[in-house]
């Protein structure tokens, strides 16, 4: 996923994309995965997790922004 993914319920910068029997997509923030976790688990084919990355800095960041 890159930065240009955007949450379908929000248009923050989307960390789970979720693929959907339909063959349809959603895309959604950590906040809106969170909220509609459960719900996601019954309609999902295949999920793709990235919010791990919401912990880490970026390893391009000057020393003093670490």
């Amino acid at each position: 996923m890159t930065a240009e993914d955007r949450c379908d319920r929000c248009g923050a910068q989307a960390y789970l994309r979720v693929e959907l029997a339909s063959g349809g997509e959603l895309l959604f923030c950590a906040h809106h995965a969170r909220e509609h976790g459960e719900k996601l688990k019954q309609v999902a084919v295949a999920v793709h997790d990235e919010t791990h990355k919401l912990g880490t800095t970026p390893a391009n960041a000057p020393d003093d922004e670490r």
